[in-house]
This record gives C-alpha cells, structure tokens and sequence, in this order.
C-alpha cells in the first residue's frame, strides 16, 4: 500500500496534488511519503513482535536525511555501506549504537571513525578484513564488535545484479569456514565477537530461499555457541521484494516473513537484526517527468520525457520495471496505444518502457513513475551535465524540497582548471 491516489481527477502525494509541486519545483522530480515511509517500517515492527530485534533501515535504498530523520525517530537502526553513509545516519541524529556497518572493502579510516564516533557492530566479510579490524582497534584501545558475514551458497532466484549469497558472489565468507574464522577472531585483541551475518539477495519473492539461508545460521549457532563462542545476535539482512508490477506480483508480505523468522530462530534467544531498505521505501517514492514530444517513427512512436536514464537508471541496469501513469487521470474510455518512453540521454539504453501501453499523452503532460523511492536518487548521476533532479517529501498537506536541484553554475564551478590552462 501507498499513499499516492487520484482524487477529482489528480493524483496525489497524501493530500498534495502533484500538480502543485511539479509547478512549484519543476519536472523531473522524486517525491516520498511520510505517511508510507512510517507504514512500511512499523509493518516490520509488528512482524517481530515478541522477538528481542532492531530494524536497521538500509541507507544504500534511499540516503536523503530526511527520510533517515523520518525512520530515526520511530527508533529504526541503519544499515550503512560506506564512511559516507555512516556519516549521513549521523548526521540524522541516530546515534552510533544503532549503527551497523557492512560492506565488502571497508577501510582503515572508515573502521577508524566508526569505533571513534560509536557503533553497534561491523559485519565483517572476510578473515583479512576482520585481521585489519582488530589492528585498528586494538591501536585505539577498543575492541570492535563484529558478526562474521557467512556466505550460505543460497540462489535467492533474483536477478543477477542483486543476488548475494552464492558462493560465486564476493559477499561473505563460505559458511564451511566459518567455524576456523571464529576461532581466530576469538584470539584477535580487538575483536568481540557478538554474532553472525547473513544477506543473500535483494527483491526476493519467495520465503524459500530466506528460510534455507536461515536455517543455516541457525546450525552454525549452534556448533559456534558450543565451540565456546557467545552468539546473542543475528543479522539477518534485507531483500523483501516489493511489487513493481500491480497485475501479477505478490511478494510475501512482513507478517509471515516475521512468522518463518521466529519459527526458525525461536528457540536460540538471540536478538534478531534486519536489514530492509526496498520494502520500506520502495512504494512510499515516486518519479514525476513531464512529455517533451511525442515523436512518430517507423513502426513505433516513441514518448521522449524530461527524465532521463541518469534520474533513474534501474530499467537501463536491471531491465526493472515500473508502472508509468499519467498525473491527470486518463478517462476509463480512453483507447490506450503502445509507445516506446524514453529520455534524452544519447543512449539507446535510456529506455524506461517498450511498446508500454499508455493513453494519449501531449507535449507538458505529467507522468508518475511507481515505486522509485528505492535505488532511484540515490543511483542518480549528473551525466550529460544533467543536474541532480529535487528530492520532495511530503507529510500530509505539507511538502518541502529536501535535496534542491543544483543550478549549471554549480555544476560547472565544481571543475578546476590547472594553471597552464
């Protein structure tokens, strides 16, 4: 569910008509929920309730602080990949021990500034990483917490780009290995060893192969925690999918997610961390472009807008799909036609749809494209010289402009020439 319906015709961000702020901030821009934002995180509460957890939101789907701000104050984690992204989480005010840092190449200065400013936990993926870890630590006179990230060898049967957990991928560590490389992290002197890690994919839609990947971890609890080592918490990553297609696809919902966690790991008492980023603001972000031409070609027309593949890259990188319709509901009568829709990028992979069937659509009409609140802006790129289009949030008649769009002077100013030129 989403907050982002027609009403008299428009449709609408909660009670923001669209129209009202493409006028106001000009086309193209990404606009987020509140109201959605705070549903799709609280569904995860809910989901488990009764089980000691953290729900770590993934910065990596949607940085903007004020959507982490938003997600903060109802008490979620984050989940960060970079010194950056730890530096974003703080600056929206969560502070250092709700803080998880995963990622396969972290640095020294990253490692360095996390265990200086506070953190929860390091996901560590690899025995050289985890030896760097205790050198830095240990230099400062800390011990860094870290759970082991272990690959499951699990296909999480996701596209190729995003799936994480087989033993062909960089992530983790074989999960055969794991037991040697607890034992040396037991006799490292700056590290505590508080967990394990697990993430095998992004946009799973199927439960089966999470409850293979879990049920792996919770073997290996077992045999960590009688070969002396104290395991009291699991992470156990993000990947829920989310429906980008409304026709046909149904993910599993939180609720039994939650339900296949704590039938898993029920018995272990652990506390239990995830990692969702897609889920929660997937559907709670929408693109809103505007037509340039409607150029006629040989055998197909094709609908040339005002975002380009630099605004959201993930049907030129994934071949993803998202739902594009009009901002002025097309009447129900209305004979629909198929047309290419493209952007003004000169690449032929800047193509959002092929032969997508739309209604008639003019030169300064709108389009909203559905569930681009995850890895749309934050993928974003100025090539072209295309400025980074605004961030816009809303919260019920409200909106503000959270990320401005930068001017070509900003853009151009931000090279230095060198002195022989």
């Amino acid at each position: 569910m989403d907050h982002f319906l027609y009403r008299d015709g428009i449709l609408h961000a909660e009670d923001v008509p669209l129209t009202e702020i493409a006028a106001a901030v000009g086309t193209p821009f990404y606009c987020y929920s509140t109201a959605t934002l705070e549903r799709h995180f609280r569904l995860f509460q809910d989901a488990l309730a009764g089980m000691d957890h953290l729900v770590c939101f993934a910065i990596k789907s949607l940085s903007n602080q004020a959507v982490l701000r938003t997600l903060g104050n109802l008490g979620a984690g984050m989940d960060v990949v970079s010194g950056g992204e730890y530096r974003r989480a703080q600056a929206a005010g969560v502070p250092g021990e709700r803080i998880v840092f995963s990622g396969v190449g972290k640095t020294r200065e990253e490692m360095e500034y996390a265990l200086s400013h506070g953190i929860r936990q390091f996901n560590v993926e690899s025995a050289e990483e985890l030896r760097v870890l205790s050198q830095v630590a240990a230099s400062m006179g800390k011990r860094a917490p870290i759970t082991l990230r272990v690959n499951p060898d699990v296909d999480a049967k996701t596209h190729e780009k995003i799936a994480t957990g087989r033993k062909e991928d960089k992530f983790g560590v074989p999960i055969a290995s794991a037991r040697n490389i607890y034992a040396e992290a037991a006799t490292l002197p700056g590290i505590e060893v508080v967990g394990i890690d697990v993430h095998i994919g992004s946009q799973l839609t199927d439960l089966a192969p999470f409850e293979a990947a879990f049920t792996k971890v919770a073997d290996l609890t077992r045999e960590l925690r009688a070969d002396g080592h104290v395991i009291r918490r699991l992470d156990l990553g993000g990947g829920l999918g989310i429906p980008y297609t409304r026709s046909n696809e149904t993910p599993p919902l939180p609720l039994d997610y939650g339900a296949m966690i704590q039938r898993v790991f029920g018995d272990l008492d652990v506390e239990i961390e995830i990692e969702p980023g897609r889920l929660i603001a997937g559907n709670a972000g929408i693109l809103v472009a505007s037509v340039i031409y409607l150029k006629e070609g040989e055998g197909r027309d094709f609908l040339i807008l005002d975002a380009a593949m630099n605004d959201l890259i993930r049907p030129a990188m994934y071949g993803a799909h998202h739902d594009i319709i009009p901002v002025i509901e097309a009447v129900a009568a209305t004979d629909q036609r198929p047309v290419d829709i493209v952007g003004p990028v000169c690449e032929s992979g800047d193509t959002f749809a092929k032969q997508r069937a739309m209604p008639p659509l003019d030169a300064g009409d709108l389009v909203a494209f559905r569930s681009a609140g995850a890895y749309g802006a934050v993928m974003s790129s100025e090539y072209n010289t295309r400025p980074l289009i605004p961030e816009v949030l809303v919260k019920g008649d409200q909106y503000a402009v959270i990320r401005p769009r930068p001017s070509f002077d900003e853009i151009i100013n931000r090279d230095r020439l060198p002195e022989w030129l």
